[in-house]
């Protein structure tokens, strides 16, 4: 009898407590990257389009909340409740630079430009600092209504995004002025904001509700109600025909944009999915989880025996031959952790 096949995802292990957010950079010259935040207090890099693992970034003593990559890849930065914000050698893995703030980093964002940091969290202010002179006072915005969740550059770092923990609506803020311009206004608190590729869409999720809105007008594009709380969502970028979708119900939901109908649902994960992002071409998406698993999902006809997992879990090598060692080769010198190692007792608290 011929075997079932069905599509599996690339698991991608190593962080040893819930994941809460992931980023991809756009795609480089040596391909594109994934970068992760854990409560784990490690961030770790890894082939975007493999999930194999490239390196650990070790040094915050909390939780990390936020993580990203800029434009290049060249550069990452996390934000963590040890109240720092960290610059990071992506090639090598060094630290460059600790911002220090008074209270928990929630969220940080690279501009498009590259030359800026925006951080946000329980302090209740955004903060712009210089990566050309970052010893420099940071340039600090208006307090925000309350704390910071999360945060993007719009309009080629001309407009600020910003939503908070404990209040609905999606804030915009005049980076010149400092002022708020306009709010996007949603019922519950915005858990996930993300900025489309092509610069049209902003995808909200608050509640049990995602929310497609007019990126240069503002205007609310399309709204779905979800049958569970969702905690993120995602655009597909290259056609922007779908989006993803995941929450406390453990499962990853792809619907189609146009009618918000329904059009497949992935299990696997064994706790809440905190975080969903498409990756730059979008011929797959990556969902971080409560269980401390990345899980990699083809939107292609990739598929495998029943019984056959593709577990990509701290080494190199183990999904496609040759091309994670072009990345490896690229970051010769990224010696830090081994993905599997005993990870230090987070201590500090998880708000």
């Amino acid at each position: 009898m011929e075997k079932k096949k069905v599509v599996v995802p690339l698991v991608c292990h190593g962080h040893s407590r819930p994941v809460v957010d992931l980023f991809y950079s756009p795609i480089t010259p040596d391909g594109f990257f994934l970068i992760s935040a854990s409560k784990d207090s490690s961030p770790m890099l890894r082939n975007g389009e493999t999930g194999d693992w490239i390196g650990t970034f070790e040094g915050h003593k909390g939780a990390v909340w936020s993580c990203c990559l800029d434009t290049n890849a060249l550069r990452a930065a996390s934000g963590s409740a040890d109240f720092t914000a960290k610059i990071w050698d992506a090639l090598s893995g060094d630290e460059l630079h600790s911002f220090e703030h008074k209270h928990i980093v929630r969220a940080c964002s690279f501009s498009e430009d590259t030359h800026l940091l925006l951080t946000g969290g329980l302090e209740k202010v955004l903060r712009i600092f210089d990566l050309n002179r970052m010893d420099a006072p940071p340039r600090e915005i208006d307090k925000s209504l309350g704390s910071v969740r999360t945060i993007a550059w719009l309009h080629s770092d001309q407009t600020i995004l910003s939503s908070c923990t404990d209040i609905g609506g999606v804030r915009l803020w005049d980076v010149r002025s400092g002022k708020i311009v306009q709010t996007l206004e949603t019922k519950s608190p915005v858990t996930s904001a993300e900025v489309s590729q092509d610069g049209r869409y902003i995808t909200t999720a608050d509640g049990s509700t995602i929310k497609f809105w007019d990126a240069n007008h503002f205007g609310l594009v399309k709204s779905y109600n979800m049958s569970c709380t969702v905690e993120s969502a995602s655009l597909e970028p290259k056609y922007g025909n779908k989006f993803v979708a995941g929450g406390e119900d453990m499962w990853i939901h792809i619907f189609d944009f146009h009618t918000g109908a329904e059009i497949g649902c992935n299990k696997g994960h064994h706790g809440p999915v905190h975080c969903v992002r498409f990756s730059p071409g979008g011929e797959s998406y990556a969902s971080g989880s409560e269980d401390g698993t990345i899980r990699i999902w083809q939107t292609g006809p990739l598929t495998h025996d029943e019984n056959e997992a593709v577990s990509v879990n701290g080494s190199l090598g183990k999904v496609k031959a040759g091309g994670a060692n072009e990345v490896s080769r690229k970051v010769e010198g990224f010696h830090i952790g081994n993905g599997q190692e005993e990870k230090k007792v987070d201590t500090s608290t998880d708000s």
